[in-house]
């Protein structure tokens, strides 16, 4: 444990605190954004991907940005967290500021995983202060107090990018790049390294694999996760087809069980030797977890999609007008001046005599924040087409009174919906963790998927009436079984912690993070091209997301009768 005699927390504390709301506050602005800006055609701003591709970006740079802090936490303890501060901001500044400017998929890839490896650079160092910067007695508060400033970044950075979309998509990496830009004044001017920092022995890159083989498994084992993880991922990029990957992952495993027939116990080369897993428990743990994050990450990947293709908010935007016309305007505004050139453009193809599909042309308009009825845009086209048979062109009259017309379809931005998520953390978690300690953690873990579960079971049986106030209940139950799940899975990693390794383990609990993002990912990108939009049955997608809540919850509790049957100790507390 970390010494530190002092009553109060110390000036490193509060600075790294304010540097961790400005490092989130860049993230979650482009995070809560990144699946409408990915698909978002170039015409339009974005950078116009499929969502195959958006997938293998979402699922693969976050599993690295969680995975490097096992070396970067290393790299901070040698260097020191100042100069490795520097470095996260350097990295990152520049980064967020050029994916804004880069428009295919390669050189996006690329920026972003600039800006994962600054974000990598930066997580365990802010960690690490906070941790040297508290002691038995005020540790508790000192993390409640940090994880509620990762909330309140979490929350402010979407409603900031929100506001800065209506401007450019520019705008909002630029915000992003100017949050981290901040962070050079406090970590320059105010922050000092910890005192006890340089109490800590240096750690290097050996000792740290070799912990991690302490913590996990071998090199081989290391190495038969590292070529399946490969594979998965040349799937989501493309360069494979799922059902080869598959076949490729099961041909690799069936190898290994071969190769372990004839390596021995102990070698002096690694991969003479058997597969060996140190603590199953905890490897078996972290893979059903891994259902949890795939699951829950939906709620940025998917649901915002969801939102601006298939769900009609003007009640919501109705709710709104009863604040003023100026909350309609931040939470629902709509560039004009688009509109009316998208009613130019739809005017000159029926000119030309082009065919109209009005489901195609719903999906092109929801871009702008107004999702019309199929059968208003027949009714539209109609129109038009009356008027194209008498005249060359529109008026600006009728320009404008279209224009006007198409505006009562305006919805509010799936950014601000999705930060509802935020908000209930942010007011309602400690009370949630004060009433879920009398109940036991697997109860806790399991209902709190069952409730992720259910929520999409509610968006199936919704599918006739998928209006705001439906989709709102859906973020708040998804944020409810959020509360209940994530810090009780971070609590059963510390009971089954050795003492002297507890640190240790919950670092590597961030493995079932990376797992989650890489499987959600890829399952948001597949589902959401072949369900959602290639079959037009999103309510198939959204059954295999409660299906995997299902049986992760399912999952947990046969994991608790196997660890209750295989160890004297009771297991979760």
């Amino acid at each position: 444990m970390y010494s530190n005699h002092k009553a109060g927390f110390g000036k490193s504390f509060y600075i790294a605190n304010i540097m961790e709301i400005f490092e989130r506050l860049a993230w979650y602005g482009f995070f809560a954004v990144s699946s409408i800006y990915m698909t978002t055609p170039k015409s339009q701003g974005g950078v116009g991907f499929s969502d195959i591709e958006r997938g293998a970006i979402q699922g693969i740079i976050p599993f690295f940005l969680y995975l490097l802090p096992v070396l970067t936490g290393a790299l901070g303890d040698r260097i020191g967290y100042k100069k490795m501060f520097v470095i996260s901001f350097v990295i990152m500044a520049p980064s967020y500021f050029l994916l804004g400017q880069v428009k295919d998929f390669w050189p996006f890839f690329i920026v972003l995983s600039f800006v994962a490896l600054g974000a990598a650079c930066f997580k365990p160092v802010v960690v690490g202060t906070i941790a040297h910067s508290t002691n038995d007695q005020n540790r508790g508060l000192g993390f409640g107090i940090f994880y509620t400033m990762v909330n309140v970044g979490g929350f402010l950075g979407p409603l900031i990018a929100g506001s800065m979309r209506a401007i450019s998509w520019d705008a909002v990496f630029m915000m992003s790049a100017a949050w981290i830009l901040l962070n050079f004044v406090p970590v320059l001017f105010f922050y000092k390294n910890p005192p006890s920092l340089k109490k800590q022995s240096d750690k290097s890159l050996k000792e740290t694999i070799n912990e991690a083989q302490s913590v996990l498994g071998n090199g081989r084992f290391a190495l038969v996760l590292f070529v399946s993880i490969v594979l998965l991922m040349c799937a989501g990029v493309e360069w494979l087809t799922y059902p080869k990957a598959f076949l490729a992952i099961v041909l690799w495993l069936i190898s290994n069980v071969v190769w372990n027939l004839f390596a021995k116990e102990s070698a002096s080369c690694w991969w003479q030797e058997k597969v060996k897993v140190s603590n199953a428990k905890f490897a078996i743990y972290l893979a059903i977890l891994t259902g949890f994050w795939t699951v829950y990450n939906q709620l940025f990947y998917t649901v915002p999609l969801f939102i601006r293709d298939f769900v009609d908010t003007k009640d919501l935007v109705q709710f709104l007008s009863l604040f003023g016309q100026g909350a309609v305007d931040f939470f629902a505004f709509v560039d004009e001046e688009k509109i009316s050139a998208a009613i130019v453009t739809l005017f000159n193809d029926i000119k030309m005599s082009n065919a109209i599909e009005f489901e195609t042309l719903r999906l092109e308009w929801v871009h702008l924040k107004v999702n019309v009825p199929t059968n208003e845009l027949a009714n539209l086209v109609t129109e038009l087409r009356l008027i194209a048979d008498n005249t060359n062109e529109l008026n600006s009259t009728q320009i404008q009174n279209y224009t006007a017309h198409l505006l009562a379809y305006r919805q509010v931005n799936p950014e601000y919906l999705i930060n509802l998520d935020f908000a209930a953390i942010v007011l309602l978690q400690i009370f949630v963790s004060l009433l879920c300690q009398r109940f036991k953690s697997i109860y806790v873990l399991i209902a709190g998927l069952i409730i992720i579960a259910a929520a999409f079971i509610f968006l199936i049986g919704s599918q006739n009436n998928m209006v705001g106030w439906v989709i709102t209940v859906v973020i708040l139950l998804i944020a409810l079984g959020e509360m209940l799940t994530s810090p009780k899975s971070q609590e059963y990693v510390a009971s089954i912690a050795p003492k002297e390794q507890a640190a240790l383990y919950m670092g590597y609990y961030f493995v079932s993070m990376a797992l989650g993002f890489l499987c959600a990912g890829f399952l948001s990108g597949w589902s959401y091209a072949n369900l959602a939009l290639g079959m037009n049955k999103p309510e198939l997608m959204w059954l295999l997301f409660a299906a995997i809540a299902g049986v992760t919850s399912i999952a947990l509790w046969c994991f608790n009768l196997y660890s209750k049957n295989v160890a004297a100790e009771p297991v979760m507390n």
